[in-house]
């Protein structure tokens, strides 16, 4: 079911103006798509903050009301202060519910490669997302890798993975997903610092499903 998020019209333009209704606590956007003339809105920060709070996070489909109309939308793009990384702006692209479109989607590593761990090596993520094509209301929340099985020169590619049910994707077969760094990868190529932030990207995706209410939340600020 879409969640609902009502957004408000009639705004200033300008970056005056914009500045004055962050400083409020809203988000200055825009609503867009199928041939409509884009519409400026409104949006409160914490009614995004609540919208975007479960697992689809920022692919939620929103049903988006605006003057009494309601147009079933999604998140198509946000911009975001260059420090403090709050939401500046929200681009809102109004889909058909049996159209087509492209998101991406997060990939998610789970399990222990254990074999992988003792011989000192790594699980390298070759990518942090994944861009599928499917249906507003069929967007998976993550896409899923479980790497338990994986041993020192292993590689999981696209084609080894089954994608949920009418998603559909345009890269390469034989794309990577997660390669292993074996031990003299690690020792040659990587600093501690850049070991440790491999070594946590591979721990974050078994809980990132756990996780995601708050990773959305975040998201949304």
């Amino acid at each position: 079911m879409p969640t609902t998020l009502v957004a408000n019209t009639g705004r200033p333009t300008g970056s005056p103006a914009s500045r004055r209704l962050r400083r409020e606590d809203k988000i200055p956007g825009v609503l867009y798509g199928h041939g409509m003339t884009p519409v400026s809105v409104t949006i409160e920060r914490r009614d995004l903050r609540l919208a975007v709070s479960g697992t689809a996070g920022m692919n939620t489909l929103l049903s988006l009301q605006v003057d009494g109309k309601t147009y079933p939308a999604i998140i198509k793009e946000l911009q975001r202060h260059p420090v403090r990384r709050t939401v500046t702006h929200i681009d809102f692209q109004q889909v058909s519910l049996d159209e087509q479109i492209t998101v991406s989607v997060p990939i998610v590593l789970e399990g222990e490669a254990k074999a992988v761990l003792n011989e000192g090596g790594l699980v390298d993520p070759s990518m942090n997302d994944l861009e599928v094509t499917t249906t507003p209301d069929n967007i998976p929340d993550s896409i899923v890798i479980d790497v338990t099985d994986m041993k020192p020169g292993d590689v999981i590619r696209l084609s080894d993975i089954t994608l949920p049910a009418g998603v559909t994707v345009t890269l390469d077969p034989e794309t990577a997903l997660v390669s292993v760094l074996g031990s003299s990868s690690v020792e040659d190529g990587l600093d501690e610092t850049e070991i440790e932030a491999l070594a946590g990207e591979s721990a974050e995706g078994a809980a990132e499903g756990e996780g995601g209410e708050a990773a959305a939340s975040s998201d949304a600020e």
